[in-house]
């Protein structure tokens, strides 16, 4: 609910930035992701000078600091999981079970990571009406809460890395015919590429407030943006990746190894630059 003297910024349903005049005078600022990520809401003089940060107390941060490392970390090893097992398939004869299995376990830590990222949303602190620095609620394992757009866009995430888990379970099985594997271990690869591009789209509306931008300075816009190329190079590879029926054989397997080899690194660069995003 936004108040008379408030003036709120964000994209179709979706609520990003909140302006409003604080009681002793200036503003006070929230905007979801460095609320999420850092546990702040700006402040800005009646100048417009910057002026100290309203911040959670440190129950809410040492929340906030323990599951971004978890995250950070999480897609760091899965990121480089994923790229080592792109790389054997492109450049060794490793058998399939091994690659698969290398797979599997950075799709462990991608699990990992998205459940950590989504559990930053549903603790985060919050906006009160009756204070102008940010509240800490009781800790929660889950919520439903998808008319805000940080948690609907770590859901569709954390959904995403499921997905891939049932693509890289089933990329175990023997024996498959061609449309076997295309339904067992392909569509599920499409789809999470697909949760992963929504999701990324969802992180750009939210640092961005509704409008493309271009941040340079900013390290969230930096995570989003590289974590997004390598959304897209994952769906490339995916596409690369279909067995056509009529001979047995992915489009083109250069495209499916490598681009998720890229996509991979994409991933774990962001999750380097994500581990510097903290209280």
């Amino acid at each position: 609910m936004v108040r008379r003297d408030e003036r709120a910024e964000g994209a179709g349903p979706f609520t990003t930035r909140v302006t409003w005049r604080k009681a002793e005078g200036g503003l006070a600022v929230w905007e979801s992701r460095p609320a999420r990520k850092r546990g702040v809401f700006r402040t800005l003089a009646e100048s417009g000078a910057e002026g100290a940060p309203h911040r959670a107390d440190g129950r809410a941060l040492h929340r906030l600091r323990t599951l971004n490392t978890v995250a950070a970390v999480a897609f760091v090893i899965g990121g480089g999981l994923f790229a080592l097992g792109a790389l054997l398939a492109a450049v060794t004869d490793v058998g399939p079970t091994a690659i698969a299995s290398v797979f599997f376990v950075g799709g462990l830590f991608f699990n990992t990571g998205g459940y950590a990222s989504l559990l930053q949303a549903v603790n985060a602190p919050r906006r009160s009406g009756g204070t102008d620095a940010p509240v800490t609620r009781a800790w929660r394992w889950w919520s439903y809460e998808p008319q805000r757009i940080d948690w609907l866009s770590t859901f569709v995430l954390f959904a995403g890395t499921l997905v891939f888990g049932v693509n890289l379970l089933d990329s175990f099985l023997q024996g498959l015919s061609v449309r076997q594997t295309d339904r067992l271990v392909w569509a599920p690869d499409m789809v999470g590429c697909v949760l992963f591009l929504i999701s990324g789209h969802l992180a750009l509306v939210e640092v961005c407030h509704g409008r493309w931008c271009v941040h340079a300075r900013g390290i969230g816009w930096w995570i989003v943006l590289v974590n997004q190329i390598g959304s897209v190079l994952f769906l490339l590879s995916a596409v690369a990746a279909f067995t056509r029926p009529e001979t047995g054989s992915p489009v083109n397997t250069d495209i499916a190894n490598w681009g998720t080899f890229a996509g991979a690194l994409c991933f774990s660069a962001g999750g380097v630059v994500q581990y510097f995003e903290r209280p």
